[in-house]
């Protein structure tokens, strides 16, 4: 077992302690961190375990990314890719949906696409959940143009 993060050997107490509070295997060092990150940004459990799924297939994810405006889940900066993860998906408002979508009209202002995805999504289908975030990226590698 090895933290998912510095890749430094865990013990079987400790990848307990991490796999029950963040579903992620984690040394003490970085369970601490990932916490602290929770504390400070309300961050979904979800998005640790995104970001990391994300991290672990190669797609070099950024954790509370600050886009200029907002602080974001989880961003694929190479691509300009934020991603929310949404804890609330079935509880949305009509007040709610018209601030994602001028969320979403000021991130393609600035050249940036953000998706909302339900937390459930995450929790129940993960590796679907990375396969799909991986085929955006691809998607948008081929239709960025290179200045």
């Amino acid at each position: 077992m090895t933290c998912k993060d510095c890749e430094k050997s865990i013990g079987r107490e400790q990848y307990n302690a991490s796999m029950d509070s963040l579903g992620v295997e984690l040394c003490e060092r970085h369970t601490r961190l990932i916490k602290k990150i929770i504390l400070d940004n309300n961050t979904p459990l979800e998005a640790i375990q995104l970001f990391y799924a994300l991290k672990e297939a190669g797609a070099h994810p950024m954790l509370e990314w600050w886009d200029g405006k907002k602080s974001v889940d989880v961003a694929i900066s190479r691509v300009k890719l934020n991603i929310e993860i949404d804890k609330d998906y079935n509880m949305i408002t009509h007040e709610q949906a018209i601030n994602d979508l001028e969320e979403a009209m000021h991130s393609f202002k600035n050249g940036f696409t953000t998706i909302r995805i339900p937390h459930l999504a995450v929790k129940y289908y993960l590796e679907d959940t990375v396969q799909n975030i991986l085929g955006i990226i691809t998607g948008l590698k081929a239709n960025t143009k290179v200045i």
